[in-house]
């Protein structure tokens, strides 16, 4: 799949340089989510790993693969995060999912890369494929499933 993503607007880039980090992180969240869902993988924010980390977007697909990605708002939320290694053992691909202007050079070559903003977002480098073993791939979905089936049951229901 070939992903393009557009030059930065230096206007539409003045005005996300004035939300603040979580709003970033948010608007970031949501284009990764409409990418997740275009791409055929059911999301889920804030996905709790059994070893107490929190992914901020995972996805999972029919066939059962678990995608993580990590979002980062910043230079400075990247710098003062390193938990991100300890996500990998718990999805078959890593991507970080950072905005247009984040400076690229400090993330990894070996991870995936997703650029995003709050409208969508496109693959910029596929992430390595790193099956993971059945039972560990059994243990993630049930996981993700009750996790997923807890946030329906809080969320308002429509009339």
């Amino acid at each position: 799949m070939q992903n393009v993503f557009p030059l930065p607007d230096p206007a539409r880039n003045a005005a996300s340089e004035d939300l603040a980090r979580p709003d970033r992180t948010v608007a970031l969240t949501r284009g990764v989510t409409r990418l997740f869902i275009d791409l055929g993988l059911s999301p889920l924010c804030e996905f709790r790993l059994a070893n107490g980390r929190r992914a901020d977007v995972a996805g999972l697909d029919r066939r059962g693969k678990l995608v993580i990605a990590e979002v980062k708002s910043c230079r400075a939320d990247f710098e003062v995060d390193q938990k991100w290694p300890d996500y990998l053992a718990f999805c078959d691909q890593f991507y970080f999912a950072v905005d247009p202007d984040f400076p690229r050079a400090l993330l990894p070559e070996s991870e995936g890369l997703i650029v995003a903003d709050d409208y969508g977002a496109a693959i910029a480098r596929a992430a390595e494929d790193r099956p993971l073993n059945a039972a560990r791939r059994k243990a993630v979905t049930l996981r993700f499933a009750r996790q997923a089936a807890a946030k329906a049951l809080s969320a308002p229901v429509l009339p």
